[in-house]
């Protein structure tokens, strides 16, 4: 016997519908069926997929774990839809919301500066920019791409390098005349380092001593949440910060920072990763054009 043919995407739509509504009655005014129809339809999706997508009661509606995830795919699903049918529309043109999630420092320094050029080239894409020394997770914040500092945590995601930047401890001028250059790891307790109020791969600065990685706690009197601030903070004379040298390249060539104990950098490198969710054949234009201009424009040392 040949199984009914199925619509997938209109029943999506309506599952869609009903949450966007809280209801089946607001979600039939919006759809223009009755009812009746949306609660067959939702019932017979329930019964095809095995699983209770949503608890039914008198006074209101609540979305089961499966009928979460559910949800969560299906936006995505008839996103995907729309998107190919504006690029077909469109002769493919890329267009739509691109949302960017980045460092502090390295979206100030080197991805708010190619903003203007990428818009230029693709007027149809709206960058939806936020900058935040937070990892995120993409799917809760529905971001598209994000810009890792740092080593990748194992994950489904897909990455493309974007470069890597050598660390380096810096000061200000005016306080290494105040408390004097540390010549040894020892002298480093009689020094201010500046710190991060939030979780890190890596929670002390290494150093190479006599051969050896050997680490010192950062546990100054000052401590923040992003690069940009430690950065501020060492330019002020506060004390001493660890940071890429994407970062503080050009203080160092201006003088206002000096590199302290690089007889001792051990060497070490922060890798930079645009991220993003997409499968490399379903990516959107918009992302895919995105990233490639990223990926042409940006120079790391």
């Amino acid at each position: 016997m040949p199984r009914p043919e199925i619509n997938r995407s209109a029943e999506m739509e309506v599952f869609t519908q009903v949450v966007a509504h809280a209801g089946f009655s607001a979600a039939a005014r919006a759809l223009r069926m009755t009812p009746s129809a949306v609660s067959k339809l939702v019932a017979r999706l329930e019964a095809r997929l095995d699983a209770r997508l949503v608890n039914r009661s008198t006074r209101r509606m609540q979305l089961t774990a499966e009928g979460l995830a559910f949800h969560d795919r299906c936006q995505r699903i008839l996103a995907d839809i729309e998107e190919a049918e504006r690029e077909a529309a469109a002769g493919a043109a890329p267009r739509g919301r691109v949302r960017v999630n980045a460092s502090v420092p390295f979206g100030t320094h080197h991805l708010l500066p190619l903003v203007p050029g990428f818009l230029e080239r693709f007027p149809e894409v709206t960058l939806d920019i936020v900058l935040s020394d937070q990892v995120i997770d993409l799917l809760e914040q529905r971001a598209d791409v994000a810009i890792r500092v740092g080593p990748l945590r194992n994950s489904q995601l897909v990455a493309r390098k974007l470069g890597s930047s050598a660390m380096v401890v810096v000061a200000a001028p005016a306080y290494l005349a105040r408390h004097g250059m540390p010549g040894s790891l020892a002298a480093l307790t009689t020094h201010n380092l500046i710190g991060f109020n939030f979780a890190r791969s890596f929670e002390e600065w290494p150093f190479l001593e006599d051969g050896r990685i050997a680490t010192v706690a950062a546990c100054g009197n000052a401590q923040v949440g992003d690069g940009e601030s430690a950065r501020q903070l060492a330019l002020a004379g506060v004390g001493l910060a660890r940071l890429a040298h994407i970062h503080v390249g050009p203080d160092i060539a201006a003088g206002r920072l000096v590199p302290v104990l690089e007889a001792l950098n051990p060497g070490d490198r922060e890798e930079i990763h645009a991220i993003h969710a997409s499968q490399a054949g379903r990516m959107p234009s918009r992302v895919r054009v995105f990233i490639d201009h990223l990926v042409k424009a940006i120079r790391l040392g």
